[in-house]
């Protein structure tokens, strides 16, 4: 081999030595030097606790802001969730009507005022809520009375003569009847004695009148001690003193016998030995009280067996 053969041969070994070197060193020291680089599109991981909470986005507008002060906005409502609607106060279908009872009327369930200051077992006065029921436009008279002890073979009252009714006494109500006596009644005639709540919203109606025909007391209007009759009178004698539903001698003529116990009202603080299940509830007053005593909040009360000459009953449903 010549000199200038033998010197290139030297300088391409050199250079290929060089470049093994260098590749070599890349291997076995490439990760104390270099910067890694990260993947196209994934971002970088730091060690932080800072994080961020993704909200659901929502309808809700941007506040407006006058002066300093955040107006108010409408607060969006649920979405597909229908509008709530007010529960009507449950009453009941009325089991009758004047179709089929001409001697009833319909008294509609609501609100309205229950009970009096005027005296303590009266009170306190308030507001009562109650179902629909039927009520008798009469007290029962002498003449239904007679139809059921006929039909039942029970004991006439004490006032009917060897069983019969007084001449000329047919349409008066019939009294000497005790509550038992009363509540047997309207059990034979498919109907029951009402509630004193019942008893008493047929008598004033929602605005808690004192009398069937209003506030003020008129002598014409009611059969009452200062009627003079002292006695009973036919029974629906005085129509101009119906209450707001047609309901007619709700005051005086004969206290009326009711289906509760006489107790105190909710709320009162007022106690009597009498309270408790031992007497039963009459209303109304009759022909020998005066205008004190033939309200519609007037409250007496007798024991299930008493009876007396002023004392009746109608029915209800």
């Amino acid at each position: 081999m010549s000199r200038l053969s033998w010197t290139k041969y030297l300088l391409v070994s050199l250079v290929l030595s060089l470049g093994l070197i260098a590749v070599l060193a890349g291997c076995a020291g490439g990760g104390a030097g270099q910067v890694a680089t990260q993947p196209q599109n994934q971002p970088t991981v730091t060690n932080t606790l800072a994080f961020k909470v993704e909200l659901p986005v929502t309808d809700t507008p941007t506040p407006v802001v006058v002066d300093g002060t955040v107006m108010p906005t409408e607060t969006p409502g649920p979405t597909n969730t229908p509008a709530p609607t007010r529960t009507p106060w449950p009453t009941k279908a009325p089991t009758s009507g004047p179709a089929e009872d001409p001697g009833m009327v319909y008294v509609p369930g609501g609100t309205f005022i229950f009970g009096s200051m005027d005296k303590p077992e009266e009170s306190p006065r308030q507001e009562a809520e109650i179902d629909g029921y039927n009520i008798d436009v009469l007290p029962v008279s002498s003449a239904d009375y007679a139809a059921y002890v006929a039909a039942t073979g029970v004991d006439a009252p004490r006032n009917w003569q060897d069983g019969s009714i007084p001449a000329g006494k047919e349409q008066h109500p019939v009294v000497w009847v005790s509550w038992e006596d009363a509540s047997a009644y309207c059990a034979w005639a498919g109907k029951r004695l009402p509630t004193e709540m019942e008893w008493e919203k047929a008598a004033r109606g929602e605005e808690g009148q004192k009398y069937p025909w209003g506030d003020s007391f008129d002598s014409t209007k009611v059969n009452s001690v200062e009627s003079g009759l002292g006695d009973t009178s036919p029974v629906g004698s005085y129509p101009a003193g119906a209450s707001p539903y047609g309901v007619m001698d709700m005051a005086g003529n004969v206290w009326e016998w009711t289906a509760d116990w006489f107790d105190a009202y909710r709320g009162s603080l007022f106690y009597m030995e009498r309270f408790g299940e031992t007497h039963k509830v009459y209303r109304g007053g009759s022909w020998f009280d005066g205008a004190d005593s033939v309200t519609t909040t007037i409250r007496g009360a007798g024991e299930p067996v008493f009876k007396f000459s002023t004392l009746g009953f109608r029915c209800a449903k």
